[in-house]
């Protein structure tokens, strides 16, 4: 057996590497074509994504906490949005935010950032049979809830998630429900 990493490393058994390297591959492919399909970055492809799906005209700062960004590199981030043509910048809430909204062409480009992302995942999970999409779909869900962080979190695990797929299914989102079910609406 090859020696730990370090002295008091934790013992790491086989279910938790497989895992790491699971997250890793997919991490990697997906990374790799969202960003091409947004033509950006992928933080430029998450913010596509959640302005697609689930932020309605959020402000710099919301958007800036679901990105896991500072509020300068948000602004930039939205800057070259906008001068790609995906966002445009419109009176926020209070009158002292901005709020982000998509255009006809940052939703196309959106869209693709989704396509891609959706293809990366269901060619991932190809090789497994409908009954073990549905124990892996269980499995899954019941870690990603382990993981879930609380309310004013940054870096939001849904960023890229198409939020519909899991709230027109049976039993809707997990970490969605748990989070209603521990903090309330």
């Amino acid at each position: 057996m090859p020696e730990a990493a370090g002295k008091g490393a934790p013992h790491l058994d086989r279910a938790a590497n497989v895992f790491g390297a699971l997250a890793l591959v997919v991490t990697d492919q997906l990374t790799d074509a969202v960003a091409a399909a947004a033509g950006r970055s992928d933080t430029a492809a998450a913010a596509l994504s959640a302005l697609l799906h689930f932020l309605d005209r959020p402000s710099i700062d919301r958007l800036r906490q679901v990105l896991g960004l500072t509020s300068s590199g948000t602004v930039r981030l939205v800057d070259r949005l906008a001068e790609s043509g995906y966002v445009r910048r419109g009176p926020g809430a209070d009158g002292r935010s901005t709020a982000i909204v998509l255009t006809e062409q940052g939703k196309r480009a959106a869209g693709q950032v989704s396509a891609a992302r959706a293809e990366v995942l269901e060619r991932s999970l190809a090789v497994l049979s409908p009954d073990e999409r549905a124990t892996f779909e269980r499995l899954a869900g019941k870690v990603l809830v382990g993981m879930m962080r609380g309310p004013g979190a940054t870096r939001w695990m849904c960023r890229l998630c198409d939020i519909g797929t899991c709230r027109g299914a049976e039993g809707r989102c997990p970490v969605g429900n748990a989070a209603i079910e521990r903090y309330g609406r």
